[in-house]
């Protein structure tokens, strides 16, 4: 792996300045492989990555390869989204509407649920679900340290506190091993993620909540579409939060969100709570919320979601190609845990060196994230919990590690092609700068390599390559 990663930077270097490597390096290395009985490898290799570097000419030549592209999407589209809002236009209906409520019906219906009721924002959605919990002050919900921040707020908003859980390193989800020993007497809900589009592992969370009699209320605001045992997450639980922000799989122009529920009575009293607490105008009943969601939105959303399984669809492709192409590569690559049918919102690898990782990708012209480069535990804001580095390992590993690649349905077969070979790079750039110092590359800074002109003997590297 290593070899072949090193052959193909001595390659792209060769290429990049326009100038040939020292014989004396290809000698060496063909000294090597006949001792190891690979008679004519490097040739084979050399010659294989030039062919390769030769038909991937465009992809290495294209532009800058955005972490998200919107405007692509919004292109394909364009035509169906403008007459959705121009209904609306026409129509005035700004705020709720018949708009909202259509994409009400069919969100309802794509997820197998009996309904959704719509939201400013999946935050809005996650806190009126604990609120119709009827949680508060002195009481605790078990979730997860290592999310985006928004599934605790809704624990804070309502006055409860988060008891933090470590996560599987395979998934980057609640670890249901961990969960019952969490629960104390005023454990009042459950609250996982399905994070990046995968699946938290549902059967045994759910066998804890009948066990325990403990609600369970699903945060998927990253898992559109996603599969749990071949049904579509988001009605596995007592109620489900969505959020619908435009960088999501299912994403509106603005903010937007749903709670979804089989629940007749908590979809009435969610209605009214997002509404001002009212179920007639001008009288109420409760304190409610300003939490409604725009019609445009709705219109936007309805469009949009006839789209939603082909763009699903297409996410697995891309995910499908990167682990062929990133097979060889020293990272640890997500992937689906057998129950699942991830909704690929993130394409996340896992690596110890990733702000040298990422530093590269972006010098490269080559977008990425980093989701999350900090546990909620560890956050300022929740200081007063009293946690410290260390009280949930397999989190803040995570959090060291992960790198977002970008995915998205208009990504191409050539941008994903440079993608790779821009990683697959520098890692090869870490392995000559081993050899070049006579050292493992497990225990050298990535740096910037100068290609000598002169011939330059190159060590014996037995035990660096595999």
């Amino acid at each position: 792996m290593v070899a072949d990663l090193l052959i193909h930077s001595l390659v792209a270097a060769e290429a990049k300045f326009h100038q040939p490597m020292a014989s004396s390096f290809w000698a060496e290395w063909e000294r090597l492989d006949q001792m190891a009985g690979k008679h004519g490898a490097v040739a084979e290799r050399k010659s294989g990555l030039k062919a390769s570097s030769g038909m991937k000419k465009t992809a290495v030549n294209a532009g800058p390869i955005p972490y998200l592209d919107l405007p692509a999407q919004m292109r394909a589209i364009r035509k169906d989204v403008d007459a959705a809002i121009a209904r609306t236009l026409d129509n005035c209906t700004f705020c709720l509407g018949p708009d909202v409520a259509q994409f009400e019906n069919d969100f309802a219906r794509f997820i197998g649920a009996g309904h959704c009721i719509g939201f400013n924002s999946g935050t809005s959605a996650l806190h009126v679900a604990l609120l119709l919990l009827d949680l508060g002050p002195g009481d605790e919900v078990v979730t997860t340290p290592f999310t985006f921040v928004a599934t605790s707020w809704a624990i804070s908003y309502v006055g409860a506190k988060p008891v933090y859980v470590d996560i599987e390193d395979s998934t980057f989800n609640l670890d249901p091993r961990l969960v019952e020993r969490a629960i104390t007497p005023r454990t009042r809900a459950i609250l996982p993620v399905h994070l990046y589009g995968h699946p938290a592992d549902l059967e045994p969370l759910l066998e804890i909540s009948r066990k325990q009699k403990l609600p369970l209320v699903e945060d998927a605001a990253q898992a559109h579409g996603a599969k749990y045992r071949g049904k579509t997450v988001g009605a596995f639980g007592v109620m489900a939060g969505f959020s619908f922000y435009p960088g999501k799989n299912l994403g509106a122009y603005g903010e937007g969100g749903a709670l979804v529920t089989n629940d007749a009575a908590l979809a009435a009293h969610a209605r009214a709570l997002r509404d001002h607490g009212s179920t007639r105008r001008y009288y109420h009943d409760e304190v409610g919320f300003n939490y409604r969601m725009e019609g445009i939105q709705g219109a936007v959303l309805a469009a949009k979601l006839r789209h939603l399984a082909k763009w699903t669809d297409e996410r697995r492709q891309v995910a499908h190609r990167y682990q062929e192409l990133l097979a060889e590569a020293p990272l640890q690559l997500p992937g689906e845990a057998e129950y699942a049918e991830s909704a690929w919102h993130l394409y996340v690898v896992r690596h110890p060196r990733r702000d040298e990782l990422k530093k590269h990708l972006e010098s490269s012209g080559i977008g990425c994230g980093l989701h999350y480069p900090l546990p909620l535990h560890l956050q300022k804001c929740y200081s007063k919990l009293g946690h410290k580095p260390g009280d949930f390992p397999v989190a803040e590993k995570a959090a060291r590690e992960c790198l977002s690649l970008p995915i998205y349905p208009e990504l191409t077969e050539e941008q994903v092609l440079r993608i790779t070979e821009v990683v697959k790079e520098f890692f090869g750039e870490m392995a000559i700068s081993s050899i070049l110092r006579g050292r493992k590359a497990e225990s050298l800074p990535v740096s910037a390599l100068d290609f000598p002109s002169q011939p330059l003997r190159v060590p014996d590297m037995r035990g660096y390559l595999d």
